[in-house]
């Protein structure tokens, strides 16, 4: 039974990766920009404004998710794209930017993984008086007309709280931190521990750096297990890339026990890919939080639009159910998405409401 519930969860990634590439079947010798070939993105509107648009990463089925939406909502909002991919490379991403401004793009859209030393590429940007739309990170020197992004520090105060009331606020549990150089990483980690410290300080928190590599979570879980053999909840800052290589090190470990069951370690992730719903289901993990691939290209392209036209925003609610932040970084501002957290049956856990697993508002849901 353990061994289907880790062939069902690793059945679920390799099926995301081919339904995100399905949703973009179209291919396009446009997307030749950058030296990495990328996940495949479609073009979008064959006559719309011209936004060049980066890809991150290729080693995560959220990244390769939001790929797949990307062209069909640029489409939408009316943009043509030209591709290109970094491959969580900072100096390929500025080589990209420089070769997307060669060719005349009206707007760019990047998601610069590490945040610090995305400054050179939105330097040249700005020097051509082209706009930049940054997904799901905040550029740390600021610069961009809108960040396209959820609450991140929301991602971690709401994992502590599902962990720490599920396991009566003690216990050991190992977090997944994201790279530090990344906001993301930061925001999640630092927001984690402070809810930790402050509400359950009966739970010891042990923290394994990842820089967002599944290698290095699996590898340091597995030394963890070893001197904390008491292990009861983890906290994966990014299924895209953990989920896969934490259940499959569980079942090795005989580990691998379902929700509900003596001995079962409660997992808590970060994402909301289908691999996850599929382990939430079987009883693998326990929740994740739906970050909005589907809402990040939406309106990445949006305002990709919006920028290249010439309109501007203000800080306050927005018609879609999210806030625009000012960042406090040289007036950068940042529409914050919302991010469900999910549950096999939703409700509520302490002060968090939850949405179910099955719930059709769920993109992870939609290629399932």
């Amino acid at each position: 039974m353990k061994t289907s519930r880790v062939l069902t969860a690793a059945c679920a990634v390799a099926i995301t990766l081919a339904a995100a590439s399905g949703c973009s079947r179209e291919s396009t010798d446009s997307g030749s920009g950058g030296e990495s070939a990328g996940p495949t993105v479609a073009q979008g509107a064959a006559d719309g404004v011209l936004v060049g648009a980066d890809q991150p990463r290729s080693d995560s089925d959220f990244w390769s998710a939001y790929a797949g939406y990307l062209g069909p909502k640029a489409a939408q909002a009316g943009v043509k794209l030209e591709n290109t991919s970094s491959d969580n490379d900072s100096n390929r991403l500025k080589s990209n930017v420089d070769t997307l401004l060669s060719k005349e793009v009206k707007a760019l859209i990047i998601a610069p993984q590490d945040t610090a030393a995305a400054a050179p590429a939105i330097a040249a940007a700005k020097s051509a008086n082209v706009p930049v739309v940054s997904v799901d990170t905040q550029p740390d020197s600021g610069g961009a007309y809108m960040v396209v992004r959820a609450d991140n520090r929301a991602y971690g105060t709401n994992s502590c709280i599902y962990l720490g009331e599920k396991l009566g606020g003690a216990g050991k549990v190992v977090e997944f931190q994201g790279d530090l150089s990344s906001i993301n990483g930061r925001d999640r980690s630092e927001a984690f521990a402070s809810c930790m410290k402050s509400n359950y300080p009966g739970i010891k928190v042990i923290e394994i750096p990842t820089d967002w590599e599944g290698d290095r979570a699996a590898s340091g879980l597995q030394d963890k297990l070893l001197t904390d053999p008491d292990i009861n909840g983890i906290y994966m800052q990014a299924g895209g890339v953990f989920l896969q290589p934490t259940l499959a090190l569980l079942k090795r470990e005989n580990k691998l026990v379902p929700a509900g069951q003596n001995g079962h370690i409660t997992i808590v992730s970060n994402d909301g890919i289908p691999a996850e719903f599929a382990a939430i289901e079987d009883g693998s993990i326990d929740a994740t939080i739906s970050q909005p691939a589907d809402l990040y290209a939406q309106y990445a392209t949006y305002y990709a639009r919006a920028a290249a036209d010439g309109k501007t925003f203000s800080p306050g609610p927005t018609d879609h159910n999210s806030m625009i932040i000012d960042t406090g970084i040289n007036g950068m501002l940042e529409d914050q998405l919302p991010a469900p957290v999910v549950t096999l049956e939703g409700g509520g856990v302490g002060s968090l409401s939850t949405v179910p697993v099955t719930s059709s508002a769920l993109w992870g849901n939609n290629s399932r």
